[in-house]
């Protein structure tokens, strides 16, 4: 499968859950409260959300920042293995695979800069989450950790 194929088949085959934080309320800007529960403490992020297959398949690609406390949460139809890739997208990522309960199942952290390599959910999962290279290591992020907000079914 070609490197479109692979972003477009993980664009439509995967749910990328993020949590919000109490009551998931919206912002004004198009971005959502996330928050993330890991044993170092709450941690809170604002995110956009990709919920239909332009958003999904466009993600964060041709971006050449993101503030230190954003991401893209990718929500989908069920539950089910997907891969994303790098192509076109100049910020190292962590993704963080997530399941319909709200529950971190994989981390793949620092994911390369424009590489067309296929990153597999390895389990099945209902949403990613895209944050900034390093961002799961400094709030101490790990697989069975909660994420909070109203896409997530507990």
């Amino acid at each position: 499968m070609g490197a479109i194929g692979v972003r477009l088949w993980a664009a439509l085959s995967l749910v990328v859950i993020v949590a919000l934080s109490a009551g998931g309320a919206a912002r004004g800007d198009g971005l959502e409260t996330l928050r993330i529960v890991t044993a170092a403490g709450t941690h809170d992020f604002q995110v956009e959300i990709a919920r239909d297959d332009g958003s999904r398949a466009r993600g964060l690609m041709d971006r050449r920042y993101m503030p230190a406390d954003h991401g893209m949460l990718f929500e989908f139809d069920r539950e089910a293995p997907v891969a994303f890739w790098m192509k076109d997208t100049y910020i190292p990522l962590d993704m963080i695979f997530i399941s319909q309960a709200g529950i971190v199942t994989n981390i793949v952290a620092n994911a390369e800069p424009l590489s067309e390599r296929a990153i597999p959910s390895g389990p099945p999962c209902m949403a990613v989450l895209e944050l900034n290279g390093g961002a799961a290591a400094r709030i101490g992020l790990k697989v069975g950790d909660k994420v909070r907000h109203p896409f997530f079914k507990p």
